[in-house]
């Protein structure tokens, strides 16, 4: 009996697991110069191949039309609560068998997502895998067979100044390829994604080029383009791709699991400026500003002014390293934090949280539908709110939830419940589960006006 349930444990898992074999190249790259005079530098056959690995994605989203929920207009107008929206962007074949990776801009609450293959007039109804908001990156999967899946190359190879083409499919108007350099690495505070470690290049990247591929010389993957940087909208010759030493990392976990789990410890983060150095022995590090309350950090012992200069056996020049250290460490993982504080060596084992549970991703009940966040610095550079304001972020809304309906939007921060003024996830959840069997007034701050919201 033992031997024919663990074969049916057995062949349960084999059908359930899933798994991706990535094209993943080790060759050492080399950089070259024309022989002679008489030579033209081209590259059309070494990127001839990952021309046919990027994707056009359109995708149709529901969104509502707000001004509808007030009585007055319902009474006048007969149109729809919400009305189709449609957008297109671009993706990169991961497999032969149809994983594709995108940005999660792309095809962020999309309602259908149709994949048009390179050379090739075939629609294709997508699957979404998951997605990762964190990082900006999301894969999908497409029904079919023998597709040309690009090569991937080690972005920690790439070099300032390397030529660079990013590949995808602007304003709808099909294949594109722009020409460029890799202008600089290791890119971050851009304030557009939590954790980012950007390629930026000059290589024209445009509406619609989102989630396409930026490719070295050689034709290999290297960055998924992700934005651009413009008070127009159009290109400035500021661009930045997500490189893929992080995306494949993503990719793994969003086909095996649905989702990243990162580790979370709970602080707001400083770079160890000019000023800060004087102050500490330790000469590179990240400092820490605020301590969320109940978080791994509390409970373990940080404190405000510490340096943390090294996680086990990672050093950590600046706050950037300890965001990308925390990430990448496990929820319930144990990590030995090497601490200066007061000019002495510290070392605190601290066991990590999940960001998922921390956040209020899938709060359930009066509130379903809302992603919640904590208003670290980060989230406020992100969504422009004053250090005057304190609450509970909500970062996201899921279209046609509840809270969706009750009028709560993206931006809006939960300054109160009733008389209970609110300043953390685990205080909300406290006077929600209060106040469970009555209606109550939940005020929020959207962008510098306090509304009142009542939620039965």
């Amino acid at each position: 009996m033992k031997k024919v349930l663990l074969l049916i444990l057995t062949v349960v898992t084999l059908l359930t697991a899933r798994e991706i074999e990535l094209n993943i190249s080790n060759d050492e790259p080399t950089r070259i110069m024309p022989k002679d005079n008489n030579e033209i530098l081209s590259f059309s056959s070494s990127i001839k191949n990952s021309i046919n690995s990027v994707v056009n994605i359109s995708t149709t989203k529901q969104v509502a039309q707000r001004f509808l929920n007030n009585p007055y207009y319902r009474y006048f107008y007969s149109q729809p609560r919400e009305r189709a929206q449609r957008a297109l962007g671009s993706g990169v074949i991961l497999s032969k068998d149809g994983y594709i990776v995108t940005n999660n801009h792309v095809v962020q609450n999309a309602s259908s997502i149709t994949v048009t293959l390179p050379n090739s007039s075939q629609e294709y109804k997508a699957k979404l895998i998951g997605t990762d908001k964190e990082s900006d990156l999301a894969v999908i999967k497409i029904d079919a067979d023998n597709l040309t899946p690009i090569t991937i190359a080690n972005s920690d190879e790439l070099k300032v100044g390397d030529i660079v083409f990013a590949l995808g499919n602007p304003f709808g108007v099909g294949e594109t390829v722009t020409q460029g350099i890799v202008s600089a690495l290791n890119k971050n505070s851009v304030g557009i994604n939590q954790y980012e470690n950007f390629i930026q290049t000059d290589a024209s990247i445009n509406p619609g080029n989102s989630g396409g591929a930026l490719v070295d010389s050689r034709g290999y993957l290297v960055g998924i383009n992700s934005a651009i940087l413009s008070s127009s909208g159009g290109n400035n010759g500021i661009g930045f791709a997500i490189p893929t030493n992080m995306m494949v990392k993503v990719v793994k976990n969003l086909v095996e699991k649905g989702k990243v789990d990162r580790g979370y410890l709970g602080v707001s983060i400083s770079d160890l400026t000019k000023q800060l150095r004087s102050i500490y022995k330790h000469k590179e590090g990240a400092v820490v500003i605020d301590i969320e309350d109940g978080s791994p950090a509390a409970e373990y012992g940080l404190k405000r002014g510490d340096l943390i200069y090294q996680i086990d056996n990672t050093k950590i020049k600046n706050a950037v390293d300890l965001k990308q250290k925390v990430a990448d460490i496990k929820p319930k993982g144990k990590a030995t934090f090497y601490v200066e504080r007061d000019k002495k060596s510290l070392k605190l084992n601290i066991v990590l949280s999940s960001r998922d549970e921390l956040n209020g991703i899938g709060l359930k009940g009066t509130l379903g539908g809302l992603k919640l966040s904590e208003l670290t610095r980060e989230k406020r550079e992100l969504f422009k709110i004053p250090y005057g304001i304190w609450g509970v972020l909500i970062e996201d809304v899921e279209i046609g939830s509840k809270a969706e309906k009750l009028g709560f939007q993206s931006g809006d921060v939960i300054i109160q419940v009733e008389n209970a003024p609110i300043r953390s996830i685990k205080g909300l959840k406290k006077v929600l589960k209060a106040y469970k069997k009555r209606p109550k007034r939940i005020y929020v701050n959207r962008y510098g006006a306090i509304l009142m919201l009542v939620v039965r």
